[in-house]
């Protein structure tokens, strides 16, 4: 890990690169949606969600389903989970990886006691790289929001019933607006099927840009973004 005042250095820098995207790139989902865009809101850094993890790989990488805000599935592989503790209290995370094209990349999706309050209520995302050590620094004030919490162009993963974390994860992205906030993946559907939600507006897909705390980079589409609806 770097030491704590480096670490909040490239903290603020990267937040400040990944407005910067969001403002500016045609990637970015309220350039492309034609959204007002004001600078995303965050927790203030906290070194104490910064913690040690250790992950417990599974034997081979089992195929698994993450359902999605339009009731679809998005196809992972099951890789295994992070073992680790907020506080005093021991948690778990299951990773996926979301196959060809995001390399070593890992998707960690999770709620916590903040989703539907302070942060987005079907979940926030983490990514990491894997390495041969199978340990992490695993920083929360690195988590961030689908893209689906700004528009409803994008199609998300939700987290597994797994990763409902039983502490408040009271780091990394907050929710983006109090009427986008949904408490819970089901309030989220049950909306759309009640028609509250508008329909989602339809274009042709292109590469969702992004990683973890800000750090911007091109990469394929990913589920830690969103894909969006294709026509």
């Amino acid at each position: 890990m770097t030491d704590e005042r480096e670490w909040r250095r490239e903290l603020v820098h990267e937040r400040a690169m990944k407005d910067d995207f969001m403002a500016r790139h045609p990637e970015s989902p309220f350039v492309a949606e034609r959204i007002p865009f004001h600078p995303l809101k965050y927790f203030p850094p906290d070194p104490r969600l910064r913690v040690a993890a250790r992950l417990e790989r599974r034997g081979s990488p089992e195929e698994a389903y993450l359902r999605t805000n339009r009731d679809g599935q998005a196809v992972m592989r099951y890789v295994g989970d992070l073992v680790f503790e907020v506080g005093s209290r021991p948690c778990r995370l299951r990773v996926y990886h979301a196959g060809e094209g995001v390399g070593t990349s890992v998707f960690v999706p999770f709620r916590d006691s903040s989703s539907g309050k302070e942060t987005y209520g079907p979940g926030r995302y983490l990514t990491l790289d894997l390495n041969e050590r199978d340990e992490y620094d695993l920083d929360f004030n690195r988590a961030f929001n689908p893209y689906c919490a700004y528009t409803d162009a994008f199609e998300c993963g939700f987290p597994p019933s797994e990763n409902d974390l039983p502490v408040a994860i009271r780091a990394g992205e907050k929710v983006w607006a109090a009427d986008r906030n949904p408490r819970t993946p089901n309030a989220l559907l049950l909306d759309r099927v009640r028609g509250r939600l508008a329909a989602p507006a339809r274009r042709t897909p292109q590469r969702p840009v992004g990683s973890p705390g800000g750090r911007v980079r091109a990469r394929p589409s990913s589920p830690t973004r969103g894909r969006p609806r294709s026509r």
